[in-house]
């Protein structure tokens, strides 16, 4: 972004110098319906801003900030300026500050189609035409003049010209409308980057919310083409027990009006909580079937949101440095809101297995940071929208709650609400109040947790005696900073039943690099030690050698969800460490999915096996375990109960893994209606999603693409279609996608991320070699030519990772060494993805050999080597390899359905209780199957 960065210092010296007292915005936004593209240049809309601010240093200087093609007028204080001298660009010029000052610019600014700014879009269904805003963090400067920086707060008032027919939405609600020009009440003190404008013919559908005293008019739109598949009953429905439960726990009352819920298209973000106008990417609303994990993720983002208008909205970061200040607290709220108010009551389970996943890799990654960041500039900003901002500071909130205890922790954040309405905060300002209440030191538990970088290990060291009691069960902890952890401690025993259950618990506070905890002596010996049982910790897990042994042949037999989902965590990181081979964790799969009654940790799983195959396994087992992947997931379909959400979630995980030519015949006779699985309903995106191997393996064409786009003629098909054409096996398709997204911006931020996608074939590894070199030459030259959302998108999907070479670490190496003085960001990107194939590279030698500390994690020996076991040798014991191959995983998969009782099958109903045996491996197409 040349000469659009804003640093830090420049901020702070900014928000010293200036008091903004208001804004009045005025767009004309009539030009999005002209028929005729300008005949050079973006298609542009006036913006006409005023700006009043005070200045506590008359006769200084500052600069406003605005991203436009051309500015017509600058004024200030009622003085003409010379635009052309004043701005360059991005920043307008301001000298001789009054201590009271009026600054009117009237500029030209750009439509976007990258999703930053005012976004523009074209329905190919109906050609009608949507806009929207998205500005987070700094692209509010693309449609008018501003100070952008959070810490610099004012009300806004918004008029609009828009075309006839339309409808339009800002922040305020709307105080009149006459003759296509909307006018919307002033808005309460806000950050730039929240404030929104939402035009065109949307669908709109009303409600209201009511508490007491209290009434919030409630609105959700979508696109006109969306509407016969819009649910807006259940996103009311959500809204009204998140606006219950919020005003509730945080006694104040929502502050902004309306709350509008529009869903936009071609949107780069999951949402954002623009107060009163809050905006989701239009995949919340659901073409065909999808699975209640697919609603709950939908739930979660609502109230994640809905958190933001006190977490960011109300209350906001001074700047980016406490970013998690408001999304810590709205994604850990999003998961509690679902536990506490909504359908979704095992909301804690995804985020276990979900949520966490995503920190853990983040805070593994060289560019990890502390919860509290060190952003220097935008740049920074823009990518500290991660794992450890939102996941671990969410997770980290968790432990909070554990240990100052929920009360404390809403008391807290109500007298958080109360002290700083509307204004601006720091750490610092969290930390005093969490204090005040609790009594606890927050400034030693934030060094530890906030300040600091890293995920700790921890590890079951248990010793028995010869009468199978426990006599001493510690807890290793590992890591360059050890924290203090609030864990639950559970020992799980197998029933004669064949279920494994908790029988004993404990509640421990672990410090230093062991913790005895003394409850558990004495107990019968357990077949399953969890440490971090209930999730109330961020951590990785270990197991000792015999809860590994049970797992292996006894996880699908957990009762508690949860807990299985924190095993499964956990045996997916030794993957990820290279401390379990990735065919056992496929093996693991095969053997124990199919029983998992959580979809959402289902399609985890999925996901993971296939990286496992992908990117983790050794290449000479590379192809034979995307065989056995899919003849699994073959069979679980078969198994699954008809109709189900389990269904259709192993048909979508049979059509990623297929692998052989019967696999394919049966995609394309699924498609063509020859073939049948009972229950199974090939809607409109699930046939999207045979389609895209089947073009990946060179099943179909790019005719049966295009007769397929007929058939849904739509954005959505759009998408998809240019998908699976950049997914065909051939190296001409490659070139063209590749010249589509790296010479030519001429496709839209959806339309490149489609591209990209479909480019990227695990099974080309081949075609796609021709570019790995081509990449490292052009990502300095996108990074500086192109918005920073489309190269960001580039520069990650297009990193060669799937070459998985040694050259490729090298070359990456290579480029890092000549480019010391690239951009930070951009060096970042590619750091993290160098990362994940180190990463995948030294899994692959870890398959290959067996590591006799494996069973622990750990690097080395013991910190404290185990005392004397009588009775169990359960301690550094090389893990054992899992017996894998077609045959074992089948003899799993059967012993798995021969254990299941009455009280398994309930847990698990996705599964017809017939338990069939396996059917044959490739089925009459003729007869269905």
């Amino acid at each position: 972004m040349p000469g659009e960065n804003l640093s830090r210092d420049e901020a702070r010296e900014r928000a010293e110098l200036l008091s903004v007292d208001g804004y009045e915005v005025v767009l004309d936004i009539r030009s999005a319906v002209d028929e005729a593209e300008p005949a050079e240049g973006p298609r542009t809309f006036r913006s006409v801003t005023t700006i009043r601010f005070r200045a506590a240093a008359p006769g200084t200087s500052t600069f406003a900030d605005l991203i436009a093609p051309s500015v017509n007028t600058v004024t200030l204080n009622g003085h003409v300026l010379d635009a052309a001298a004043v701005f360059d660009g991005s920043r307008i010029a301001l000298d001789g500050l009054a201590a009271e000052n009026v600054l009117v610019v009237d500029a030209n600014c750009a439509y976007s189609r990258t999703g930053e700014g005012l976004h523009r879009f074209v329905d190919p269904e109906d050609g009608e035409i949507y806009l929207y805003t998205q500005y987070e963090p700094a692209d509010a400067r693309r449609v008018y003049a501003n100070f952008e920086q959070p810490d610099l707060k004012a009300p806004y008032r918004f008029e609009v010209s828009a075309p006839e027919g339309w409808q339009v939405w800002s922040n305020g609600a709307e105080e009149s409308r006459e003759a296509g020009v909307w006018r919307f009440a002033e808005t309460a003190p806000i950050s730039t980057y929240i404030t929104c404008v939402v035009a065109g013919p949307y669908h709109y559908v009303t409600d209201s919310y009511t508490r007491g005293d209290l009434t919030i008019p409630l609105g959700a739109m979508c696109r006109k083409g969306l509407a016969k598949h819009f649910d807006s009953d259940d996103v009311f429905l959500v809204t009204k027990q998140g606006f219950d439960l919020f005003h509730e726990i945080f006694d104040y009352p929502y502050p902004f009006g309306k709350y509008d819920q529009a869903f936009v298209p071609e949107y780069n973000l999951g949402a954002m909580e623009n107060p009163g106008m809050v905006t989701f990417r239009e995949e919340y609303i659901f073409r065909g079937k999808v699975t209640q994990a697919s609603y709950e993720r939908r739930a979660n983002v609502i109230l994640h949101e809905m958190a933001h208008m006190w977490f960011g909205d109300l209350v906001t970061m001074k700047w980016w440095d406490d970013l998690w200040l408001k999304e810590s607290f709205a994604d850990f709220m999003g998961s509690f809101g679902l536990v506490e108010a909504t359908r979704f009551d095992q909301a804690w389970v995804t985020f276990a297995n979900s949520r966490k996943s995503w920190a853990y890799r983040a805070d593994q990654l060289p560019s990890t940071h502390p919860i509290t960041a060190d952003i220097r500039d935008l740049e920074d900003a823009k990518l500290n929208f991660d794992g450890i901002t939102y996941a671990k500071g969410a997770a980290v909130l968790k432990q909070l709650v554990a240990y100052v205890g929920r009360e404390a922790f809403l008391e807290g954040a109500r007298r958080y609400f109360k002290a700083n309405a509307y204004g601006n905060t720091t750490l610092d300002d969290l930390l005093s109040v969490l204090a005040e209440v609790s009594g606890r030191d927050m400034a030693e538990w934030s060094r530890a947790w906030l300040q600091t970088a890293g995920v700790n290990v921890l590890t079951p060291v248990i010793t028995c005696d010869a009468a199978g009691h426990v006599t001493e069960l510690a807890v290793v902890q590992e890591g360059e900073e050890l924290r203090p952890h609030r864990v639950a401690v559970g020992l799980y025993r197998l029933e004669s039943d064949g279920t494994l259950v908790r029988y004993a618990r404990a509640d421990a506070d672990v410090a230093g690099a062991r913790t005895v905890v003394a409850e558990l002596a004495g107990t019968e010996r357990p077949d399953l030690v969890l440490v971090n049982d209930e999730d109330l910790t961020y951590c990785k897990i270990r197991f000792d050698e015999a809860s590994l042994a049970t797992l292996r042949a006894h996880l699908g037999d957990l009762t508690d969800p949860l807990a299985r989902a924190l095993s499964w965590s956990a045996l997916w990181n030794l993957t990820r460490d290279g401390l379990m081979p990735a065919r056992d964790f496929v093996s693991l799969v095969l053997a124990h999915a199919g029983r998992e009654s959580d979809v959402g940790v289902l399609q985890m799983l999925h996901g993971q096996a296939l990286t496992s195959v992908t990117h983790y396994a050794a290449p000479d087992w590379r192809e034979q375990g995307g065989r056995e992947l899919a003849a699994g997931a073959l069979h679980e379909l078969r198994l699954a109960e008809p109709g189900s959400e389990h269904q259709l979630t192993w048909a979508r995980f049979f059509a990623a893994s297929a692998a052989t030519e019967g696999d394919f015949q049966l995609l394309l006779g699924l498609l063509e209606g020859s073939a049948r699985i009972d229950g199974l309903d090939v809607d409109q995106e699930l046939r999207w999603d045979f389609l895209l191997p089947l073009a990946a393996h060179g099943a179909v064409d790019e005719g049966a693409l295009g007769a397929e786009l007929a058939r849904d003629d739509t954005a959505s098909g759009k998408r998809h279609q240019v998908r699976c054409l950049a997914a065909r096996p051939s190296q001409a398709v490659k070139d063209q996608a590749w010249t589509a997204v790296v010479e030519s911006d001429a496709l839209s931020n959806a339309l490149v991320e489609a591209t990209i996608a479909g480019m990227q074939q695990s099974s080309q590894r081949g075609l796609l070699a021709a570019y790995a070199g081509r990449y490292f030459e052009v990502i300095e030259r996108v990074w500086t030519e192109r918005s920073i959302q489309i190269a960001m998108d580039v520069v990650k999907g297009l990193y060669p990772s799937l070459q998985g070479d040694a050259a490729t670490l090298d070359a990456t190496d290579a480029w890092l060494s000549a480019h010391a003085d690239a951009a930070p960001a951009l060096r970042r990107l590619v750091l993290e993805s160098r990362d994940d194939l180190a990463r995948a590279l030294a899994a692959r030698g870890g398959a290959a050999r067996a590591g006799i500390y494996r069973a622990a994690g750990l690097r080395g020996p013991p910190p404290h080597p185990p005392p004397t076991n009588a009775g169990r040798g359960c301690f550094f014991q090389p893990v054992r390899r899992l017996r894998t191959g077609p045959g074992r995983a089948r003899g799993l998969l059967r012993a798995a359905a021969s254990r299941t009782s009455a009280r398994s099958r309930a847990r698990a109903p996705h599964r017809q209780s017939n338990a069939r045996t396996l059917a044959p491996a490739c089925p009459d197409l003729s007869t269905g199957v």
